[in-house]
């Protein structure tokens, strides 16, 4: 009787820059979108857990807020969960984009990861977009970050086009640690799909709306009711700090509002394979960034941007 293969799992953290390609590759690892992607950078809040299968071994990847130089509350308690993500891994992934290089930002998180991050964790190289720079750059690129630290592995990939993608995955698999399955076969993130709702509303936002509007607003859902026909009824409240953005949100007699909450509904019935019913309110609400109910909401912890 031959023995069953031995099985591994683990969590990766994808870390970087904002706009690194965090959230694409994430989505490429998994299979399907579970995290939402905008051309603006901040736009991943929480840590995001999305599980791909490869081969004996499941690797959980957790998509975390983009690296930078925090000034509100908000912003730190984003970096505080970027960091949680790296040091609570078992295998780190730094992302760069090929065609900006090493940056003060990528500077500032090498020296930050000898200090945050064990010496004795597995930290990986993924030069990301290298479809925008040509070989011989990406290569000075690869030696220039390998001195400056002891990456285990380099790697050059398109998340957005898939290159590399899959020799990536292989090779995280291979170094998970042994042991059972931490979720569901079939279990594709951890989120709450409240909270998956909420975010891709939150996406339609930000690909609508300009400026800074997109991170003084946030979107939180209200009531889930499942419906005896199948759909799903689902409330959400859309929070923005002043008068002003909530006339913008809802846009010249509504037309943007009905706008992004159809793209919303629609992506939502396709993801979940059945109807869903979206009614979105717009509520001003001038302290929400300082309140930590609505950061327990978005999956960070209030204490961290003190």
């Amino acid at each position: 009787m031959t023995e069953a293969p031995t099985t591994r799992a683990g969590f990766i953290a994808l870390i970087g820059e904002p706009n690194a390609g965090k959230s694409t590759l994430t989505n490429a690892m998994v299979g399907t979108k579970i995290s939402i992607v905008t051309h603006k950078v901040q736009t991943t809040r929480a840590r995001i857990r999305g599980v791909a299968l490869e081969g004996n071994a499941q690797l959980v990847f957790v998509d975390t807020p983009g690296l930078f130089r925090p000034r509100r509350r908000l912003d730190r308690a984003m970096v505080a969960a970027a960091w949680g993500g790296a040091a609570d891994a078992d295998i780190v992934v730094l992302m760069i984009e090929a065609h900006r290089g090493l940056t003060p930002g990528v500077q500032a998180i090498l020296d930050a990861l000898t200090e945050k991050v064990s010496a004795h964790r597995t930290v990986v190289l993924a030069i990301n977009k290298i479809d925008r720079v040509e070989a011989p750059k990406l290569l000075a690129l690869s030696e220039k970050l390998n001195a400056a630290y002891p990456f285990a592995a380099t790697f050059m990939i398109s998340a957005e086009r898939g290159h590399g993608v899959a020799d990536l995955r292989r090779w995280l698999a291979e170094r998970l640690p042994e042991g059972p399955w931490l979720y569901p076969e079939d279990q594709i993130a951890d989120l709450p799909m409240r909270m998956i709702a909420a975010e891709i509303t939150r996406e339609k936002l930000t690909l609508r709306l300009h400026q800074e509007l997109p991170y003084q607003l946030t979107v939180e859902t209200e009531a889930w009711e499942e419906r005896p026909d199948g759909s799903a009824r689902v409330d959400q409240v859309i929070y923005v700090m002043r008068d002003g953005h909530k006339g913008i949100v809802l846009g010249n007699r509504g037309e943007s509002i009905k706008a992004i909450g159809k793209l919303a509904r629609e992506e939502l019935t396709e993801m979940m394979g059945r109807p869903v019913h979206l009614f979105l309110q717009v509520k001003v609400r001038p302290n929400w960034l300082e309140e930590a109910e609505r950061y327990s909401e978005i999956g960070l912890d209030f204490r961290d941007g003190a």
